[in-house]
């Protein structure tokens, strides 16, 4: 009987996977297709990799669990540029885009939050506008390092290229849900 019971179990959990992988990859295909900047690979690989999305039933618990691994993946940047400016190890003349990064990262892990109890709330367009302005904090970023009196080249350029489509995501997302 006990074998049973764990057999039944098993299917209905790889049913529930099956149906999370199902939704994903719908869903970063519709995103794709909507939105040329939304690589469907990336979008794929990110969904998969995370836990919650993989238990998602519905496009807003996907929209939720994308906007929370994009305000995870500013608060780890935000961590980074805090560890950099602690430790000093910086160009004389960084500081300064270093600072602006940490408030750019900042504001968009507020603005992300917002966007998270706009989309609990339904409230799609809100979210969407709060996403949006998330979606600016890598590229700023980017251009100060770019616009010094001797251009650099961003230590997070890497990461901030990963916060773009990771943000670019759950806004797509949004948007098919308006």
């Amino acid at each position: 009987m006990k074998f049973l019971l764990y057999l039944v179990t098993f299917f209905l959990l790889l049913n529930v996977f099956a149906t999370a992988q199902s939704l994903i990859r719908d869903s970063c295909k519709k995103a794709a297709a909507k939105s040329p900047n939304v690589k469907l690979d990336f979008c794929v690989k990110s969904l998969e990799g995370n836990p919650q999305s993989k238990t998602a039933k519905t496009l807003v618990e996907l929209v939720i669990a994308s906007t929370k691994n994009a305000a995870t993946k500013t608060t780890s940047l935000k961590a980074m540029v805090n560890k950099i400016l602690k430790e000093k190890k910086y160009a004389k003349d960084s500081e300064m885009p270093l600072r602006d990064c940490l408030e750019l990262y900042t504001d968009a892990s507020a603005s992300l939050n917002e966007a998270l109890t706009s989309v609990k709330s339904r409230d799609y367009k809100t979210a969407t506008v709060a996403m949006s302005a998330a979606m600016d904090a890598p590229s700023t970023c980017e251009t100060g390092f770019k616009e010094r009196k001797t251009p650099q080249k961003s230590p997070f350029a890497k990461e901030n290229d990963v916060l773009s489509q990771t943000i670019l995501i759950p806004l797509a997302f949004t948007n098919m849900l308006k």
